[in-house]
């Protein structure tokens, strides 16, 4: 089983990008001693250090284990970098992600065909035969009708192209979802009811 997290600092300051590095070094030594493996997809550099660092977890019980993370993440600590600076606390955030969607993958043997009299204006038809065509995807529900050509092949085979192309669309579009919902994860953190709170440069977790 798998899992794919990532560890943010939204928009906060340096100090909330070191602890962005220690939460993943403490994520990376729990996992193993569960005998969860952990691999970086990606991270994003600010001021040489990770703004966000995003992870695929492998291993048993993996689901369990995320969600001893998932959620804000207090530390405690006077900046390092800045001496002379009041704030102590610096949140960041671990999310869970949704799986990137599926592409799905066209068959002409998964499309289903009607076809119908093509009607002309004044309620004229164009043809006498049944040479319109409606193309109907049946693992998506995504429909086409097709009646530019007197030729119920050429109708077919343009339906079958319209349907490719609105597929790839609706996936296209899936993704992009998909990305904003990520990136609005990413902005926004919840700084109530941590889920874990560490504290100090050795980044000591409170109460154990």
């Amino acid at each position: 089983m798998k899992k794919t997290i990532e560890i943010s600092a939204g928009r906060g300051p340096k100090e909330c990008n070191y602890a962005v590095e220690q939460v993943f070094k403490r994520l990376q030594a729990e996992a193993s001693e569960r005998g969860i493996s952990v691999q970086m997809l990606s991270q994003l550099m600010q001021d040489g250090l990770p703004s966000s660092i995003r992870c695929e977890l492998h291993g048993p019980d993996v689901a369990a284990f995320c969600q001893q993370w998932v959620g804000s993440i207090l530390w405690i600590c006077a900046s390092p970098f800045r001496p002379n600076h009041a704030r102590k606390n610096w949140f960041v955030a671990v999310h869970a992600l949704e799986s990137s969607p599926e592409r799905l993958k066209f068959s002409e043997k998964d499309v289903e065909f009607q076809t119908m009299r093509s009607g002309g204006a004044g309620g004229q038809h164009v043809n006498k035969v049944s040479s319109a065509v409606r193309a109907i995807h049946k693992p998506s529900g995504l429909m086409v009708q097709v009646m530019d050509s007197r030729s119920q092949l050429q109708n077919k085979q343009l339906a079958l192209q319209r349907l490719q192309e609105k597929i790839a669309a609706g996936f296209d579009e899936d993704k992009l979802e998909l990305k904003r919902k990520q990136w609005e994860q990413q902005v926004q953190l919840d700084r109530g009811n941590p889920k874990r709170t560490f504290e100090g440069l050795r980044f000591k977790e409170k109460g154990r």
